[in-house]
């Protein structure tokens, strides 16, 4: 008996830090932590697509090719060290075509740092973004794999940034298969509700050209059944906000 509560005490600790889906530290963030988005704007029921870990010069250009195509908004989450030179025309082309630009992570270890210490990176990096994107970040926060804490919640309020999750299955890992289109698609298309997050990275956090040519196939699939649904695409704050 006393095996087994102990094991539940770990386990409920564990998904307070890396549960993928809102668990006690969110409910209890006072705000900081959202992990479903506003269900509707103007009177259309929304869906929110979010990108994670780029800019990537061999992903986000064609992404961004198919999201002009469909004229839908949506939020990138960029990893720091990818923002420089060679990809600061990427990350231009996001901010001038409406999409959200905000801050993400290739590290988990962030929930250990102070507020104060995570405070700082949030500002180098937003700096950063803005040095080579020509405009700052919104001001939402993704962390790497969902790893999060209660001084991490504390430095984001600090900050006066907001920790961003992802909706149940609303993502593009694939249970160890291939990622394509259909079946990234197939899966977000299946559980869309008004309000849900979607996730589908156009890099990886340890190789900055990953092949993920399979994301614009993906979103044009989504937005197009989406759309037959009644639903429309947002990002998640306005540029810059």
């Amino acid at each position: 008996m006393l095996l087994f509560v102990a094991l539940a005490v770990v386990a409920v600790v564990v998904l307070c830090h890396l549960a993928p889906f809102r668990f006690l530290l969110d409910a209890a963030s006072g705000g900081v932590a959202m992990w479903e988005g506003s269900h509707e704007r103007a009177g259309q029921k929304v869906v929110y697509l979010t990108f994670d870990d780029g800019p990537n010069p061999t992903a986000t250009p064609e992404l961004l090719d198919a999201l002009r195509e469909k004229s839908a908004s949506a939020t990138f989450f960029v990893i720091d060290a990818y923002v420089h030179e060679g990809t600061a025309p990427i990350l231009r082309r996001a901010f001038a075509e409406g999409h959200a630009v905000a801050l993400h992570s290739g590290d988990r270890w962030l929930m250990l740092k102070s507020p104060g210490g995570l405070a700082d990176v949030l500002e180098t990096a937003a700096a950063r973004v803005q040095r080579y994107g020509g405009a700052r970040p919104c001001l939402l926060f993704r962390p790497h794999g969902g790893w999060r804490s209660h001084s991490m919640i504390r430095g984001l309020r600090q900050s006066n940034y907001r920790l961003v999750g992802w909706s149940w299955m609303m993502w593009d890992w694939n249970w160890g298969r291939k990622r394509t289109a259909v079946s990234v698609a197939s899966r977000v298309l299946a559980r869309a509700q008004p309000g849900r997050i979607v996730v589908i990275h156009d890099g990886h956090h340890k190789d900055p050209m990953a092949d993920r040519l399979y994301a614009a196939g993906a979103v044009r699939l989504i937005v197009d059944g989406l759309r037959a649904r009644g639903y429309e695409l947002a990002s998640l704050c306005e540029p810059g906000s």
